[in-house]
């Protein structure tokens, strides 16, 4: 194939000679013209992705393999392109196909006249030259808003490129879905690609000082009446086992000191006493009187 290139027809395939390819999408800009994006995907010998990884487009450019990658939009004095590069020769044995797809955003392909799928070959040392292979993609309906250009395939010990043409009016999702890509359908339309974050996840970025997500860190409650709504936490608990202790009786004022010679009777405090001794109790009786003694 070197130094020839193929001007292909719908359903036609032919022979790669290189093991690194770059699947160039080219269209002409305009008014009414939608955006056209290019994408990929791996297939295994069953037809469908073996993950959601095998699938290399706007949101994910690159297979984590680094062997089928997405590169940047350029404009040229033709128009503007979208290129898919594959490292065909490397690519894991499971892997049976590479098929090269185009969407169209802001409308279907009835406004994209032009479009067409350049195949070069990127091995290293391959500088630039005519393209291997040229089909032009064209709308069967016009409602086509995702379009199947070409896919590379095993052949024995090589590959070969087909140019296919088939369109989806669901778009890059309905392309997708059908080869086994799992689609998050969210409020507001679908998403391509992996399921949307947990929200553990969501949980765990969680601002550092934000004590409802922060268990280091210290709850103030503000002060009742406050207005807030908040009130008084209830008095701690024992512990389960423990009994209840009692409450702690209040200060009493201690007793006066005795007066000199006797002390206070129980009760409560007398007067002052008057001088020499102190007063006896209400219910002091003196003793009976006992034998007197005289002298002789």
């Amino acid at each position: 194939m070197s130094g020839m290139t193929h001007a292909m027809l719908k359903g036609s395939n032919v022979p790669l000679d290189t093991a690194a390819v770059r699947a160039v999408l080219r269209w002409t800009p305009g008014p009414g013209v939608p955006d056209v994006d290019a994408s990929a995907l791996l297939l295994g010998a069953d037809g469908r992705v073996r993950s959601d990884e095998d699938f290399v487009f706007y949101n994910q450019p690159r297979h984590p393999s680094g062997l089928v990658r997405r590169l940047a939009k350029k404009r040229g004095p033709e128009g503007l392109t979208d290129t898919v590069e594959a490292d065909l020769g490397a690519l894991e044995a499971s892997v049976d196909q590479v098929v090269v797809a185009a969407s169209s955003d802001g409308g279907s392909f009835r406004a994209v006249t032009d479009l067409r799928i350049l195949l070069y070959d990127a091995a290293p040392g391959a500088a630039g030259g005519e393209p291997l292979a040229v089909f032009d993609v064209s709308a069967e309906t016009g409602e086509e808003t995702a379009i199947i250009c070409g896919e590379l395939y095993r052949r024995g010990e090589g590959w070969k490129f087909r140019a296919v043409g088939q369109g989806y009016p669901t778009g890059l999702v309905g392309l997708a879905t059908d080869f086994g890509v799992s689609v998050d359908e969210g409020a507001e339309g679908a998403e391509v690609g992996p399921a949307a974050e947990a929200p553990e996840a969501a949980e765990a970025t969680a601002p550092a000082n934000d004590p409802a997500h922060d268990p280091d860190a210290t709850m103030v409650h503000p002060p009742v009446g406050t207005g807030s709504g908040v009130t008084a936490p209830p008095p701690p608990t024992a512990p389960p086992g423990v009994p209840p202790q009692p409450a702690t009786p209040p200060a009493t004022a201690p007793a006066p000191a005795p007066a000199y010679g006797y002390p206070q009777p129980v009760g409560a405090p007398l007067p002052a006493p008057a001088y020499g001794y102190p007063h006896a109790a209400p219910e002091f009786r003196m003793p009976p009187m006992g034998p007197q003694f005289t002298g002789r």
